[in-house]
């Protein structure tokens, strides 16, 4: 997972204007843990009657300071038209039940201090064990986490007669990058074109542009950026092509793909949590040298399924957290690639997880949608300048995820825990 020094640069650059790298540093990382006073645990965890949600609602309404009226059912939308852009041939809400987890306490630059993360999803026992991984790292001191580089790109690609077609076509485009972004920056605000790439073969040739989307995750707003890149192209280019098409599907655009994975789409970032022996063994049944052998044999076996990184189980809370914040849930078949490593630093455990492929925003798409807003307000992330922070807040939340079903497969508690979580009693239904 490679960061050219472009991408680099920039990061160093976005960071250093926070502080000077050792008063980061200082900030930063399980090597200083803020070991302040937590706020409450989310309450009645185990609860799952009318009056333990009750209960678990006024907490929140209280921490946020606020009522949450469309989270807890009050709300109704005035007229279905409020959802146009969301939604064709609207006939009906699909209802996904929200938990929380937390407090989850995150030493980030974007994301500082403590959060009650919500998670959407049908699936019993993924909740408590976020929660519970959620616990432990904030006992530790809590999760470092940074997003390092960010960009989305669009791969038009244009086929021509022959290979010398497209060698003119390709030294006229790379020269006019800045004509390029004069056309985006009229279609968008939030759009910058940073860079264009190529890839050749034969009579054909895709162009990669990599755009920063700011708060938006952008997919929309780069392929209609492109679509009239493209056109001027077409219309100006001294040869033109026997056909283009505006993605060519070397982007990677919801699917896992090795190209994503070595470079970034969306937000690369990169979470790590220290978390000392003692925690481990009274909250996770099992030891740090225990949780790093489980970690290899999974990482061969990995490698041996041909899995693109290596992980536990990404996918889970990604969903949770897209479908509860409004974020396109189909681009976890993307974003759910990415790296988990374990390590033992003088009898503790490290843990640090990496996601090359982030696509998330807090504006735009489904985050203005109702019960969504409230969830991403509950975060602090809703609107402008939030993005980074939204990003970071899902990379801890995995980091937990990680730390609580390997801490479960390495004591042995996995089956057990989707038993008492995961099943209705008696098999019965309301």
């Amino acid at each position: 997972m490679a960061t050219s020094s472009r991408g680099a640069n920039k990061t160093i650059g976005r960071l250093l204007a926070d502080g000077t790298i050792e008063e980061i540093a200082a900030r930063l990382g399980p090597v200083s843990p803020d070991t302040s006073p937590l706020p409450p645990e989310v309450p009645d965890t185990r609860n799952w009657s009318s009056e333990g949600t009750a209960r678990r609602r006024s907490f929140l309404e209280g921490e946020l300071g606020r009522k949450i009226p469309w989270l807890g059912g009050e709300a109704t939308l005035e007229d279905d038209a409020e959802l146009r852009g969301n939604i064709e041939h609207f006939i009906g809400m699909t209802m996904v039940p929200t938990g929380i987890i937390g407090p989850l306490r995150i030493n980030g630059v974007g994301a500082k201090g403590d959060f009650y993360v919500p998670l959407a999803t049908t699936e019993g026992a993924l909740v408590a064990s976020y929660h519970r991984g959620a616990s432990i790292v904030s006992r530790a001191g809590g999760v470092t986490s940074i997003c390092l580089v960010e960009g989305v790109q669009r791969s038009p690609s244009f086929r021509f007669r022959t290979f010398m077609e497209v060698g003119t076509f390709l030294i006229w485009v790379m020269g006019r990058s800045a004509e390029f972004q004069s056309i985006v920056s009229k279609i968008s605000s939030h759009a910058r074109l940073e860079d264009i790439r190529s890839s050749v073969d034969g009579n054909q040739i895709t162009l990669v542009l990599d755009y920063n989307t700011g708060d938006a995750a952008g997919q929309n707003m780069v392929t209609i950026c492109t679509d009239a890149v493209c056109r001027h192209i077409v219309e100006h280019a001294p040869v033109k092509p026997v056909v283009w098409y505006v993605e060519g599907n070397l982007s990677g655009d919801k699917k896992a793909t090795a190209i994503s994975f070595t470079t970034v789409r969306g937000k690369k970032v990169t979470a790590e949590a220290l978390i000392p022996r003692p925690l481990v063994e009274r909250g996770l049944h099992t030891t740090p040298e225990e949780m790093m052998g489980y970690w290899k044999t999974s990482v061969l076996n990995g490698i041996q399924s041909g899995s693109i990184g290596v992980n536990g189980h990404f996918a889970n809370g990604l969903t949770a957290i897209f479908l509860a914040c409004g974020q396109d849930a189909a681009c976890v078949a993307e974003a759910a690639v990415g790296t988990t490593r374990f390590d033992v630093i003088d009898g503790d455990l490290y843990v640090c997880v990496t996601l090359p492929n982030l696509i998330v925003g807090t504006v735009g798409g489904g985050t203005g949608l109702p019960t969504q807003r409230e969830c991403l307000e509950l975060l602090g992330c809703r609107g402008d300048g939030t993005a980074r922070k939204f990003a970071e807040i899902c990379a801890a939340t995995i980091l937990c995820g990680e730390i609580s079903i390997v801490g479960a497969i390495a004591a042995g508690d996995f089956a057990k825990a989707h038993a008492l979580f995961g099943r209705r009693r008696n098999g019965a239904r309301p």
